[in-house]
C-alpha cells in the first residue's frame, strides 16, 4: 500500500487558508495514488507556540486573551463544516486522511480547544475524532483534556491505522489501546521537530512489531502574518520554528524513511503487510506475548459532554 506524510506550514491562524493547503496536498497525494495521506498536529490552524514565547502563564492579562480569542475564532467546528472541503478532496481523489486540528466542540460549547486528531475515510466520512487526552507542558494553557472516545482504529486497505498526537505517543497505556484493536500501521502526529520523532518512532515500530509514520508540519518566520501582534518576539529573522522530521519505521525499527528535516514536502512510500507477519513471529505486544491472565487494560471510550442525556 502507498502511503505519504504531507510535511507542510499552516497558514498561520488561518484556518480557511490551511484548509485549502491540506485539499492541495490530498489531491496531490491521489495522483500517486496513495491511499493514506497523513498531516502533522494541530496543523489547522496552527500550534499555540507563542505561549512558551509571550508569557503565556500570566494571568489574566489581555495580551494573553487576545491571543486567545484569535485561536478560538480560527479553531475548527467541525458541526459547522469547518471540514467539509477535506472530506469532500478525500472522496474525489480516493485517499484516507488523517490530520491534526485545534478544535473547539459543540458538545463542550464551543470555547475550549482540543488538540484533535481527524481520521477520514476515503469516501469522505469523518470516522472518528480523537482529542488528546493530556496536553504537554503549556498546551495545558491553551488545549482542554480529551478522552478515550477516539481511541480506536480503522481499516485503511489491508493494514489496521490508528493515531495519536505528539507525547501522548509515549503513553505506554494509550498505544496498547490501539494495539489492543489489531493495529500494525501507527501514526504519530507532531508540531514538526526531528528532535521529538527521531527516537520514538523507531521505538514504537519495534515495541509495536508495525509500520510507524511520524506526520510533521513546518513553520518558519516568513510563514508568520506580516500584521501578527507580537511578531518580533515571537520569532527572529529567518527563524526555523519547526523542521519537520517526517519519517516512516519498519516493523522491524529501521528506517523506511529517514526524517524529513528543514523542507516542505510530500513524502511516498510503500507499505508490504508481509514485513508485519515476519516481525510478529517472535514479538506480539497483545497477542501470544502478554498475559491477559496477568496484565489487562481497561479502556473508557465514552465521550465527555457537559450535557448529559
Amino acid at each position: 500500500m502507498k502511503v505519504a506524510i504531507a510535511q507542510i506550514a499552516p497558514v498561520f491562524m488561518n484556518r480557511d487558508a490551511t484548509v485549502a493547503r491540506v485539499v492541495e496536498s490530498i489531491e496531490h497525494a491521489g495522483k500517486q495514488d496513495c491511499a493514506l495521506v497523513a498531516f502533522g498536529e494541530s496543523l489547522i490552524p496552527a500550534y499555540p507556540f507563542w505561549l512558551g514565547r509571550t508569557g503565556g502563564a500570566k494571568f489574566n492579562d489581555d495580551r494573553q486573551k487576545a491571543w486567545h480569542a484569535r485561536y478560538l475564532f480560527e479553531s475548527v467546528a467541525v458541526e459547522a463544516g469547518h471540514l467539509k472541503p477535506i472530506t469532500d478532496a478525500a472522496k474525489r481523489s480516493k485517499v484516507a486522511v488523517i490530520v491534526g486540528i485545534a478544535e473547539r466542540p459543540l458538545d463542550r460549547g464551543g470555547h475550549t480547544i482540543y488538540c484533535s486528531r481527524v481520521f477520514i475515510s476515503s469516501m469522505g466520512e469523518i470516522l472518528s475524532i480523537h482529542r488528546k487526552l493530556m496536553p504537554t507542558y503549556e498546551e495545558r494553557l491553551s488545549w482542554g483534556m480529551g478522552d478515550g472516545a477516539g481511541l480506536v482504529t480503522h481499516r485503511v486497505g489491508p493494514f489496521t491505522v490508528g493515531a495519536l498526537n505528539c507525547w501522548e505517543n509515549w503513553m505506554p497505556l494509550a498505544r496498547t489501546a490501539l494495539y489492543a484493536q489489531g493495529e500494525n500501521l501507527h501514526v504519530a502526529l507532531w508540531p514538526g521537530s526531528v528532535r521529538l520523532t527521531s527516537d520514538i518512532t523507531r521505538f514504537i515500530a519495534l515495541e509495536s512489531r508495525s509500520y510507524v509514520i511520524s506526520a510533521s508540519a513546518m513553520l518558519s518566520e516568513k510563514d508568520l502574518p506580516g500584521d501578527l501582534p507580537d511578531r518580533d518576539e515571537l520569532a527572529t529573522p529567518d527563524e526555523i520554528l519547526f523542521d519537520g522530521g517526517s519519517c516512516v519505521a519498519s516493523p522491524d525499527g529501521s528506517w523506511l524513511v529517514e526524517p524529513v528535516v528543514g523542507r516542505e514536502e510530500l513524502i511516498v512510500c510503500d507499505l508490504d503487510m508481509d514485513a508485519v507477519f515476519k516481525e510478529r513471529q517472535n514479538f506480539d505486544a497483545v497477542g501470544h506475548y502478554s498475559r491477559p491472565d496477568v496484565l489487562q487494560l481497561k479502556i473508557n471510550r465514552a465521550r465527555d459532554a457537559t450535557l448529559a442525556e
